[in-house]
């Protein structure tokens, strides 16, 4: 038999919690349990592919330390991922005992929120252990506490090993009627994959700047180029290079629903209508005041100064605004 425990806890020395789940470790190795400690907080970057952990796990015991309100971030992040990329299947068989142990108000409410996300995902909660600690020192030395808290572990060993059976609940009715998961179709095996590509942030990262360079470029052929868009030709027609000048401007029309894009590299201006990620000033505008502006009627400093125009950003690139396009 194996239980793998997850803990959502800071790993403070006093936190009660720890207590518990060392003395919950040390009951079941006696019962010859195979024990595996996941802390989060120290798994925090690879947290999305651990739901395959669970695996060859038996049972599993959800830690929560409630400090304020709620399961905190990190065991919540864990539950999100079993429930995106977790093998349902094999969730549906592995028995989940829950533990909330709070120094504040709300352990009643962490203990039932774990088991209703745990039927949710399709596993079988068992009865759970929580308690409210004021003093960790009181609670540690209190004989009838450890004592509880050994016969609750023994019970979840018995639940797992005589492979006791579940009434039927209505959160799984809401699952099939209203939660649909993932609108991807994909095998177990693909969402592991998916969830090692999610937590490599350098992967992530490099998509992003694949797909914003994708839309750059389609932008470019589907709007830069269109002969017919007045204000890309006239920003073109009118650009003075600005030595070591390397700034992306974004216009928005607010009026238009779209934006301009001035991508700036020392001699070398590529405008197009479409978004970027990031620009170093982002000014907002109605079409009418750019076109004022592109017509030479008034300067961009000047709608800016006047309240005509809107910006944010890197105001020492905004200013040289006027000196780059001279209209």
């Amino acid at each position: 038999m194996r239980v793998n425990i997850y803990y959502g806890g800071r790993g403070l020395v006093d936190d009660p919690t720890l207590f518990v789940l060392e003395k919950m470790e040390k009951v079941l190795d006696e019962l010859r349990v195979v024990v595996e400690r996941y802390n989060l907080y120290e798994e925090k970057s690879s947290i999305m592919v651990l739901p395959k952990t669970l695996k060859e796990a038996d049972g599993v015991i959800l830690a929560a330390s409630v400090e304020w309100i709620g399961i905190g971030g990190f065991l919540q992040q864990f539950l999100d991922a079993c429930w995106l990329y977790g093998d349902k299947e094999n969730l549906a068989r592995i028995y989940m005992m829950p533990v909330a142990m709070a120094t504040t108000y709300g352990e009643r409410e962490v203990e039932c929120f774990l088991i209703r996300a745990w039927e949710m995902l399709g596993g079988i909660p068992s009865e759970g252990l929580c308690a409210y600690v004021e003093n960790h020192v009181d609670f540690e030395t209190n004989a009838e506490y450890n004592l509880l808290i050994e016969k609750r572990t023994e019970n979840f060993y018995r639940m797992i090993s005589k492979k006791t059976a579940a009434f039927p609940n209505s959160n799984m009715q809401i699952k099939k009627s209203v939660l649909k998961g993932s609108t991807l179709s994909l095998t177990p095996k693909e969402s592991e994959q998916l969830s090692t590509y999610v937590s490599n942030d350098n992967y992530v990262k490099k998509q992003k700047e694949d797909i914003e360079e994708l839309a750059n470029l389609f932008s470019g052929m589907l709007g830069g180029n269109d002969e017919s868009d007045d204000y890309v030709n006239k920003l073109k027609d009118n650009f003075y290079p600005m030595d070591d000048m390397n700034a992306i401007f974004q216009i928005d029309l607010v009026d238009e629903n779209s934006s301009i894009i001035l991508d700036i590299r020392e001699d070398q201006l590529n405008c197009y209508r479409g978004t970027v990620e990031r620009a170093d000033v982002t000014a907002k505008v109605k079409s009418q005041v750019f076109s004022d502006i592109v017509n030479g009627v008034k300067s961009f400093q000047g709608a800016f100064m006047s309240g005509d125009l809107s910006a944010q950003g890197n105001f020492k690139i905004l200013r040289n605004f006027d000196t780059i396009f001279r209209f």
